[in-house]
């Protein structure tokens, strides 16, 4: 049986010339900024809205900067994104062959480890490329599956109005409170207009809620104007905030 060092380095040499008429063919290296959405699987590279380029992926997994260790995703239950599971087939293909790297969940590593495993997943899974986001502690390595194109693409739509960080939620669409709403409370839910979770919008289009005291005020001001807005005091909150907020301030009859 073959040695797994010797393994993984065959796999590296068989990647080597794929990913290179990969980057080639699609310019991959003249892209200074990425952004990826676990909820699609889509990995945007751009330059700006008129130079960019969309990929489906599938994660791998994440090298720890600080804990210098690897974490397939399998096993890693941060990462949102359903297709995670086909990394499943990797460890199978592990255990046939004893490959104890491609078995443990989470272990010591180095960097070099996780293009190893690119490569692997990639003849496993059967990419057009390979590609790895550096983010502040953390390698996160992907498996591009295809191009996809944005033209009438919802997906794309949606995912080009994520432009707000959330500290609990991650990337996600911006979406407009009143200073009284909060996830624990119960102050009622008034909106723009009727919104239901991962909904697309128009454009101009935005989510936007105020609680039943901020309504009455808008009503006597006739609309919203310097006096109601003063009272309302908008924030901004994620769409995911958004939408715990309405659970929890729908008034139940």
């Amino acid at each position: 049986m073959i040695a797994y060092d010797e393994f993984a380095q065959s796999e590296i040499n068989r990647l080597i010339p794929i990913q290179d008429r990969f980057k080639e063919e699609f310019n991959i290296d003249s892209y200074a900024n990425w952004f990826y959405d676990d909820e699609s699987e889509i990995l945007r590279l751009y330059n700006s809205d008129e130079h960019e380029i969309f990929f489906k992926y599938i994660p791998i997994g994440t090298y720890s900067l600080t804990k210098e260790t690897w974490m397939w995703s399998w096993f890693n239950n941060y990462l949102n994104e359903k297709n995670k599971i086909e990394t499943l087939k990797i460890k199978q293909f592990g255990k046939e062959n004893n490959f104890e790297k491609l078995i443990q969940g989470t272990f010591p590593s180095d960097e070099f480890d996780g293009w190893e495993f690119l490569a692997i997943s990639q003849s496993i899974l059967k990419g057009i490329g390979v590609y790895n986001i550096n983010c502040d502690n953390l390698n996160y390595y992907v498996l591009l599956k295809e191009k996809i194109a944005p033209e009438n693409n919802p997906e794309i739509t949606k995912l080009k109005q994520k432009k707000l960080e959330c500290g609990n939620h991650g990337f996600k669409r911006p979406a407009f409170v009143c200073q009284h709403l909060e996830t624990n409370s119960h102050n009622g839910f008034e909106e723009s207009f009727e919104t239901f979770k991962g909904m697309d919008l128009e454009e101009g289009d935005n989510f936007s809620a105020w609680c039943d005291e901020c309504e009455k005020k808008r009503i006597e001001c006739d609309g919203w104007n310097d006096e109601s807005e003063k009272f309302a005091q908008i924030k901004i909150v994620c769409e995911d905030c958004y939408f715990e907020m309405k659970e929890s301030n729908l008034r139940k009859s």
